[in-house]
Order: structure tokens, then C-alpha cells, then sequence
């Protein structure tokens, strides 16, 4: 039975045609595999399957995914998160550190996720607070403009959480190894999109928070300023701070597809 196998120009290109050549006749390519996104199991003669190519500063390791979760494509990440990756392909995770990363502003900001209940349905949300007031690039003021910086990228202001947020195109959650590696922005000029928030090791997330983003396909972004929402420990105070950041104005959202969908 032929193997519905998916290698794209992109991952060819950086694998060679032989090893291209040799997944798609089966020689190199697993029986079965654990798909990269979703974690469960996967069979290359059964279902199409994406190859996928993680590349970091050293090293590369090719993964296999369902391709209705991804599809094959080349992940660009760090030489760390490559390890975590590795540890996590195999079944030997290590509890991530602390969820951190830094904005092209350089200020420190803190990912939490959780699912959050709009008009009845359950979606994956992340909620991004900084650790101190943003800047503008280049100011030399000491206000906090992250909400209108935001803005600017066209996440909108939410007064409510009522509804689901409008997708903003071009920006992207990537999702791999069943965690959490980075919140994409657009390139410059069109070019391949770059971490707007890239977490230090994988950010873990819980098996309801992957189904559900497998399932919508995409992932809410909700912002609010520095000390608007804090670290809450369970869901239903998560959705509280949210919605009174909301109600004061201080709340900016979109929904923002998993890469490369």
C-alpha cells in the first residue's frame, strides 16, 4: 500500500531529494509515529501525513504529523527548544521553566494559557501581561503603550467577551511537539513571519487546551496592560480578570490561526 506521505518543496529542499526520495518510498519513514501537534497516534498508510523539519543553530530533527494538524513544513527554532523537542519526541520531557519571552521591545512578558467559554463553546486562549509599563520603540516617555501598539497590529479593543475576536491574518500560533513555542508576527516586507514571543523552553499545555486549538484550528490572543489580570491559578479566576479588564477598557484581542495553516 503506498505510503500517504507529504514532503514539501521546502523541507526537500533542505532534506535532499534522496532523502526526500527514500521517506516517500518508505526506507527512512516510520510505521506508525505520535503526530508533533496533537500527540496521538498516527499511521503513514492509513492517513496523510505531513513531514516536518525542525531546524535549529546545529542541528535538525525531522518529525512526522497528521496532516490535518500541519502541514510539512520547515519550523525554525532555537538550538534549546530543538533539545526540548528531541526530549519530547522521545518521551523524556523536563518540566519547562517559567513561560517568559521577550518582545521585540525587549520587555519581559508573562503567557499564561487556558480555555476560556464564549457563547457556549470552550476555546484555547493565551493571555499576555507584561511585567512592567511598554514603551514605544524609541521613546524616551514613561507611559505604557502596549495596548496601542497592539492596536496597531490590528488586535482590537474588547469590552466584553461575548463574542470570539476577528482573525488577524499573517500572525500565527506555533504549536509543535504538542507544546507552545512562539506567538509569529509578519516578516519585514512580506518575508517569512518572526517570534513576536518566543518561550525559553516549550510551554507544556494541557490535553483539553491541543484539542481544542486542533479543533478550531486557531488560538485567542488576549492582552491586557501590567498588573490588569495577574497570575491566576484555575480557569474560572483567569476568565473573572479577563472580563473585568474588559469591562475597564484595558483588554485587546484576536484569534490567531496555528502556523502554517
Amino acid at each position: 500500500m503506498p505510503r500517504m506521505l507529504d514532503v514539501s518543496d521546502e523541507v526537500r529542499a533542505e532534506i535532499g531529494d534522496e532523502e526526500a526520495d527514500r521517506l516517500l518510498a518508505g526506507e527512512s519513514a516510520p510505521g506508525g509515529y505520535d503526530c508533533t501537534s496533537c500527540r496521538t497516534p498516527g499511521d503513514p498508510e492509513q492517513e496523510r501525513t505531513s513531514t516536518v523539519l525542525f531546524i535549529g543553530e546545529e542541528t535538525a530533527v525531522l518529525a512526522f504529523a497528521h496532516a490535518t494538524c500541519l502541514p510539512s513544513q520547515v519550523v525554525q527554532v532555537t538550538e534549546e527548544q530543538l533539545r526540548g523537542a528531541v526530549r519530547s519526541i522521545s518521551g523524556d520531557g523536563a518540566a519547562p521553566e517559567p513561560e517568559q519571552g521577550a518582545a521585540p521591545e525587549q520587555a519581559v512578558l508573562g503567557v499564561t494559557s487556558g480555555l476560556v467559554l464564549i457563547a457556549g463553546e470552550l476555546h484555547p486562549a493565551l493571555v499576555v501581561e507584561p511585567t512592567a509599563p511598554v514603551a514605544r520603540p524609541g521613546s524616551l516617555g514613561s507611559g505604557d503603550d502596549f495596548l496601542p501598539l497592539l492596536i496597531e497590529q490590528g488586535f482590537m479593543p474588547l469590552s466584553e467577551l461575548s463574542a470570539v475576536p476577528p482573525v488577524l491574518h499573517g500572525w500565527s500560533v506555533l504549536l509543535a511537539v504538542g507544546q507552545l513555542h512562539a506567538v509569529l508576527q509578519p516578516g519585514p516586507d512580506g518575508g517569512r513571519p518572526v517570534a513576536w514571543w518566543q518561550a525559553h523552553q516549550p510551554l507544556q499545555v494541557t490535553d483539553g487546551w491541543r484539542a481544542a486549538a486542533n479543533k478550531h484550528q486557531q488560538v485567542l490572543m488576549f492582552a491586557a496592560p501590567v498588573g490588569s489580570i495577574g497570575r491566576q491559578p484555575r480557569e474560572d479566576l483567569l476568565r473573572e480578570a479577563l472580563d473585568k479588564a474588559a469591562a475597564g477598557g484595558q483588554l485587546v484581542g484576536a484569534a490567531l490561526p496555528l502556523a502554517g495553516t
